[in-house]
C-alpha cells in the first residue's frame, strides 16, 4: 500500500502540542513543547503498518517549516528527529545553538 501524502496535510494541534497527520482513520504524530524561542520535537511515532512510508519525514518536514516560519530553533530530543535533520542539511541552520547531531 502506498499513501499519497499530498492528500494527508499535516496539522498542528496546539492543544495537544503535536503535528499530526490522519491517514485511514489512524493518527501519526511529532510531539513538541514551544517556548518563544524554541520548538523541542520530544516523540514521533507512526501507526504500526504504516511505517516506511515517509510520514514521518511528512511529520518532519512541517515541524521544520513550521520552526522556520516562526523563527523558532530546534531542539532534536526525539531520535528520529534528530536523524532527520542530521540526514537532510537543508533544515540544519534550524538548530538550536550548541547542539550536534
Amino acid at each position: 500500500m502506498s499513501i499519497d501524502l499530498v492528500q494527508h496535510p499535516v496539522q498542528n494541534n496546539t492543544e495537544r502540542r503535536r503535528f499530526e497527520v490522519k491517514i485511514d482513520g489512524k493518527t501519526a504524530v511529532a510531539e513538541y513543547i514551544k517556548t518563544s524561542q524554541k520548538l523541542f520535537l520530544t516523540h514521533t511515532e507512526v501507526p504500526k503498518g504504516m511505517e516506511g512510508q515517509g510520514i514521518a519525514s511528512h511529520l518532519a518536514k512541517a515541524a521544520f517549516q513550521f520552526a522556520r516560519d516562526n523563527e523558532l530553533r530546534i531542539m532534536p530530543l526525539c531520535p528520529y528527529m534528530a536523524g532527520y535533520m542530521k540526514r537532510h542539511p537543508e533544515w540544519q541552520d534550524l538548530l538550536a545553538d550548541g547542539v550536534n547531531i
